[in-house]
């Protein structure tokens, strides 16, 4: 039998992608791939996607980084979840925490006791319910205790805010500690095989060849190898999900260091605030379409906390996906593969998981179609289901103030997210399906708090009477009270275990 194993594995494009692909590859697969990753220092890399969900914290264990030291050399913050202001009428605010709201029971949800409760005036809004919110909205912050299993703090969920930039630096230290090579060079041209079209090599301006077996486009929206040497093609979402440009700016630090990303809705858009150690991160999200590129940098600049530390910058975009994540021997992680837009945190995430499901499905030089069709059919799954819940907030707004709130609150939304909204206006059910990312408590959060009220509950809560799930409730309030009394503050827990060190 001749061997078919692949031998060169070619990244192109650094910034946090390229760094996650090259240290995660490097790790978990075999060994005996040559690894080499091609980057021009002429080409920016976006580097603003500072805020993660939880799933980055498995990210970083497989690979066996310890967290500390990952905070410290990141200028990182931790994330408890994300505060939603302006979204409704009146300056309305509402919280979305990661992790579980209340405790649920054999029968049903926490949600659906509280919800009775709720529709009859017993009981108010879902934050004290979540450790969560109650922490981030206090200032304080711990890690989670799975050591202590009937307390909310075992499943204390958190991600982090860190410098996007920091972090590829930090991988690619870590990628070429094992034997990643790195190459600094601009690609002119990308070579196809004649009988197949596949890649063959790329050619660059100095003239050298670099060729290999299989080839991972982390080139960012451009899409080097995916779309301008396969074109591919790209499946445009900008229909429900009008907002196509970013403005991002850091500022000096201020404000409050709680432990959440804020997001707050301006007239055609949101703007963005991450808080680091050193600075803040902040943009400002919006549609053209709908509001001008001086009037909505005027408004980010207005709404600092402090003093800007860079001029601001212009990111354009088109929401949507490439028909194919992986053609021919070719596969597009990160931007590369697609831009959903930064409402959710979710682009470091799904870098996370093209990478494992490319483990899953390593090819050989051979390239099966079944497995190639079956990643791109799991690839398109998971950007439909991110789709729906980013749309979800655009949709369902009570805000009258703007054309660009009415057309969002206007338009027809994808049936797979009609039938989500159908159901919990009903009896407040929340369908998830298979592996979707966003939990039942994060739809949940974010339906109740843009102002979706059920018309009805799920009857099978009527098994314990009101003064039962009064008691239980209160309960639940009580102890989440009493463990983050418990805690540290945010900068304190940072100060004791994971500060970076100033520079002298």
């Amino acid at each position: 039998m001749t061997d078919r194993r692949i031998k060169d594995i070619v990244i192109v494009g650094g910034g946090t992608a390229g760094w996650m692909s090259a240290a995660a590859l490097a790790q978990l697969l075999p060994n005996g791939y040559n690894y080499r990753l091609v980057e021009s220092d002429q080409i920016s890399t976006i580097g603003v996607g500072e805020a993660t969900i939880p799933s980055i914290r498995n990210f970083n264990m497989h690979l066996g980084i310890d967290e500390n030291d990952f905070i410290r050399n990141t200028q990182g913050t931790f994330k408890l979840g994300i505060e939603f202001v302006n979204w409704g009428i009146n300056n309305s605010k509402y919280f979305h925490g990661f992790g579980s709201v209340g405790r649920d029971q054999p029968t049903a949800n926490f949600y659906h006791y509280w919800l009775k409760l709720n529709q009859l005036g017993m009981a108010g809004g879902l934050e004290p319910y979540s450790i969560n919110t109650v922490a981030s909205t206090l200032g304080k912050f711990s890690v989670g205790r799975p050591d202590l299993p009937n307390s909310p703090l075992s499943d204390l969920s958190y991600a982090y805010h860190f410098d996007a930039g920091l972090y590829a630096k930090y991988l690619r230290t870590y990628a070429e500690q094992r034997g990643v090579k790195r190459t600094e060079g601009r690609i002119v041209q990308t070579l196809l095989r004649e009988s197949d079209g596949y890649i063959d090599a790329l050619l660059m301006e100095n003239g050298e060849k670099i060729h290999g077996d299989f080839f991972i486009d982390c080139s960012g929206m451009v899409g080097l190898l995916i779309e301008k040497a396969l074109q591919t093609g790209y499946d445009d979402w900008s229909h429900w999900l009008p907002c196509d440009t970013a403005i991002a700016v850091p500022c000096e630090l201020a404000g409050s260091a709680q432990a959440h990303t804020r997001s707050t809705a301006h007239s055609a858009g949101w703007q963005w605030r991450i808080p680091l150690q050193h600075r803040i991160g902040n943009g400002h999200v919006f549609s053209s379409k709908f509001m001008d590129y001086d009037t909505a940098q005027n408004i980010l600049m207005n709404n600092l906390d402090g003093k800007a530390l860079a001029e601001p910058r212009q990111i354009k975009f088109i929401t949507g996906k490439r028909k194919k994540a992986w053609n021919k021997n070719c596969i597009a992680i990160g931007l590369s593969g697609g831009f959903m837009e930064p409402l959710e945190s979710t682009s470091i995430h799904m870098v996370k998981t093209g990478l494992m499901r490319l483990i899953t499905f390593f090819p050989d030089k051979d390239f099966d179609q079944v497995d190639i069709d079956n990643y791109n059919r799991l690839t398109d799954k998971e950007y439909a289901q991110i789709r729906d819940f980013l749309i979800l907030h655009y949709k369902v707004n009570q805000r009258d103030d703007s054309e660009f709130w009415r057309y969002c609150r206007e338009m027809d939304v994808p049936e797979s997210l009609q039938i989500k909204l159908d159901l919990f206006a009903s009896h407040g059910r929340i369908l998830r399906e298979n592996e979707e990312l966003f939990p039942e408590d994060s739809w949940l959060q974010v339906m109740h708090g843009q102002g979706m009220r059920p018309r009805r509950y799920n009857p099978v809560v009527d098994q314990r009477s009101k003064e039962e799930i009064a008691g239980f409730l209160h309960n639940t309030q009580a102890v989440i009270r009493k463990c983050v009394d418990a805690m540290p503050t945010h900068l304190d827990y940072i100060r004791t275990n994971c500060a970076t060190r100033k520079i002298a």
